[in-house]
């Protein structure tokens, strides 16, 4: 359901978006070591159960930084867990925690928030953060993913950020 209050805020410019992304970044550390940790035991769970045999390596990282597929299987369920901060956050009430700190929306151009799927495809083509120097030379205030989802990112009012009547928030 769109909201059509948030639907004619200005786009957020350049220098806005980074101060965001500086502070998700640190949660996104805090998302990548927990989920590492969360990782790591279940892997030392599943070799002291015998389910994952130790061959001859003596400790479990060793084992885990050894072979490419438990590797592998490690980093993308790291990968996934920082991927859907992002995306439960964009999805649901349209702001991160640090696009909160500076009044930040993603949304439709209609005020409406994206869905799980659409913020999944904002994150790839996002770049890793690359896609939002396209604001630097787009007139509009698009960034790469903006442009890719037909979203945008949009400067609230200080009292449209106490995220009032937001999904029955």
């Amino acid at each position: 359901m769109p909201n059509r209050e948030h639907a004619n805020f200005p786009r957020a410019g350049f220098f806005r978006r980074c101060g965001a992304a500086a502070y998700d970044l640190l949660l996104a550390v805090a998302v990548y070591m927990i989920a590492g940790a969360i990782g790591f035991g279940v892997f030392t769970a599943l070799t002291s159960s015998g389910l994952i045999d130790m061959g001859t390596y003596e400790h479990v990282s060793d084992l885990l930084n050894s072979d490419s597929l438990y590797k592998g299987i490690y980093q993308l369920w790291i990968a996934l867990c920082v991927g859907l901060f992002y995306i439960s956050f964009w999805s649901y009430g349209g702001q991160t925690l640090g696009m909160r700190a500076w009044r930040l929306k993603i949304q439709h151009p209609n005020g409406q928030c994206l869905s799980m799927i659409t913020a999944s495809a904002r994150l790839v083509w996002s770049l890793l953060g690359i896609g939002n120097l396209w604001v630097l030379i787009n007139g509009d205030n698009l960034s790469l993913q903006d442009m890719m989802t037909s979203s945008e990112v949009v400067v609230l009012s200080k009292e449209a950020n106490q995220m009032r009547n937001w999904r029955g928030v």
